[in-house]
């Protein structure tokens, strides 16, 4: 039986990108963990329990009646029961100014290789896309350890939205090389982008950014290199890429394929997907 780790954010997460692919692995015979950057509860956007909600670059409405109101009805504080907790997982890196510098960084390092015998009984790991995770996925030490962990375990890493973000950052402090670097991505276009009223929960309200903080789809391009290639897909309904071991989702509309994939992946071995 394959068992999968799953990472939400705790700042707003888009019920479509959590719930379709668990569909997948609960049809498959797949169990999973939880896993959040501190261990507090978790919450769905609220956009993404609204079936009215337009989506602006796109000028279309983007959960169904049928979405919105299972994630309505689900009791999350139940549904998160027995979460995990990346703090509780993996320390933190040292700052250069720390008494005894390198003999932290050594502590560091032999408290992450202890956090990553963990992930010896898991098969895969999504991280689950939407606002949220830019506030506390992305640049996040932890997670890019646990992605680490699963990349040199040679195990299946999915990544949802702006999430895509954390593959592009997770990165060994010496050699700053992108494990992503020469592979097949994709990942939130340009298109996608809000202009203005991108929003995220902070502090118990919603915080407008205007814009998105950065732009996903030049990071990744500049991060796969000569020998990647990112792709967009834009105009098609949906963008899911797999080179193995990295399964990326470019947004929303792409969560039902993306746990398709990721299935089909761990159950048939297939290790492509989504380019020639």
């Amino acid at each position: 039986m394959k068992k999968i780790l799953i990472a939400v954010s705790e700042h707003g997460f888009w019920i479509e990108e959590l719930l379709l692919p668990i569909d997948h692995f609960n049809k498959a015979g797949y169990t999973y963990d939880i896993i959040t950057p501190t261990g507090a509860l978790p919450f769905p956007d609220g956009a993404s329990l609204d079936d009215t909600y337009k989506d602006p670059p796109l000028g279309r409405c983007v959960t169904s009646p049928e979405l919105a109101e299972r994630g309505k009805n689900i009791n999350w504080e139940e549904f998160f029961a027995g979460r995990l907790s990346l703090k509780d997982w993996f320390p933190v890196r040292p700052y250069l100014s720390a008494d005894n510098y390198v003999g932290s960084l050594e502590k560091y390092y032999g408290a992450r290789s202890q956090a990553w015998e963990k992930i010896s009984e898991y098969d895969g790991l999504l991280l689950v896309g939407g606002s949220g995770p830019i506030v506390d996925m992305v640049n996040n030490q932890r997670l890019h350890d646990l992605i680490l962990g699963f990349y040199y375990a040679d195990k299946l890493i999915g990544a949802e939205c702006y999430t895509v973000t954390c593959l592009a950052f997770a990165r060994e402090l010496d050699t700053r090389q992108s494990i992503l670097r020469g592979k097949h991505c994709t990942g939130h276009t340009m298109e996608y982008d809000y202009t203005e009223g991108w929003s995220l929960m902070a502090n118990g309200d919603y915080l407008n950014f205007g814009a998105p903080p950065f732009s996903l789809e030049y990071i990744l391009r500049d991060t796969v290199g000569p020998e990647g290639q990112f792709h967009g897909n834009v105009g098609r309904r949906t963008s899911v890429i797999l080179d193995y071991p990295f399964l990326t989702s470019r947004s929303v509309a792409s969560s039902d394929l993306c746990g398709e994939v990721f299935v089909k992946c761990l159950s048939e071995g297939i290790k492509k997907y989504g380019w020639k």
